[in-house]
């Protein structure tokens, strides 16, 4: 049976904006679960970017297969195999001070400072793939009736956001959008490398806009406001790691803040993108109250 991503019914439509942060998309695992167990709304468009990519992933092609409660179970199962892959604590895990992180790891992450993947890895060995491959149907979700996916990378050359829409979605375009290069190798798509989409655009906020969504819903997991200066070492490689991570979604966002104001302002709207910005309502789940 194919279920609809977007019938109509009374239910809002929304454009959700996942952000990546490693473990803490976890947290907006929980966000959607409680979101799907509501039934308030529908999901008509989807952008995501590293762990906000995953997400975005295995919602949609659980919700292909069984509604909001397959799009749950995909969710859960996905997040399952994430907790039982050990070497995923690299992934996950960002910083060699968290505690609880096992000291083979822990040495691990310290050896990523001083050697690049390409020595310590040579032959691009990443267990995500396998997660990825097992738990997400991509030709399900390159269908033309699937939700639509923006997934986020950044080509390593350029520096330059790319955007793998339905069509592109694929185990490798999925593996570019949570590439941290100093720990995997860039992934290697049509001839070209790309690393982690939080460089670029963590989430993209203008597909959505494009994709006609009137309210948008951001889960962000980074930090808005730190409120405090870091003085370790350790410390300060997280915050700026989280600038970098955030310096496209802040420039974006207030973009199309602007954007809107200045539409809400004009006596007129004759264009589409106009109407789209005067009707644009935003709205924010910051997660950095609930996690620290």
């Amino acid at each position: 049976m194919v279920w609809p991503f977007s019938s109509p019914t009374s239910r809002p439509a929304v454009g959700l904006a996942l952000q990546g942060g490693g473990a803490h998309g976890a947290y907006t695992w929980g966000v959607l679960d409680a979101l799907l167990e509501a039934g308030r709304f529908r999901f008509d468009a989807i952008s995501g970017t590293s762990a906000g990519a995953m997400n975005a992933l295995a919602l949609a092609d659980g919700w292909m297969r069984g509604g909001a409660e397959g799009a749950r179970e995909a969710l859960a199962a996905f997040w399952r195999a994430v907790g039982t892959q050990l070497p995923f604590e690299q992934w996950l895990v960002g910083t060699t001070e968290s505690p609880g992180l096992a000291p083979g790891l822990r040495a691990l992450m310290h050896w990523t400072r001083l050697f690049s993947p390409y020595q310590l890895n040579p032959l691009g060995l990443n267990p995500l793939r396998d997660v990825l491959a097992a738990q997400i149907d991509f030709e399900r979700l390159r269908r033309r009736d699937a939700p639509r996916l923006f997934i986020a990378a950044t080509h390593a050359g350029t520096g330059r956001l790319r955007l793998f829409a339905n069509e592109e979605l694929s185990v490798n375009a999925a593996l570019a959008s949570a590439c941290l290069p100093t720990l995997h190798q860039a992934v290697m798509i049509d001839g070209e490398p790309y690393w982690d989409g939080g460089y670029s655009a963590n989430p993209a906020l203008f597909p959505l806009l494009r994709s006609g969504t009137a309210d948008l819903l951001v889960v962000a997991l980074s930090p808005m406001d730190h409120g405090s200066v870091p003085v370790t070492a350790e410390d300060i490689r997280t915050r700026a790691l989280e600038f970098s991570f955030n310096a496209g979604f802040l420039r974006e966002a207030t973009l199309l803040a602007e954007a809107s104001a200045e539409a809400r302002r004009s006596r007129f709207a004759f264009g589409r993108l106009e109407r789209r910005l005067r009707a644009l309502r935003t709205h924010l789940i910051d997660a950095h109250d609930d996690l620290g």
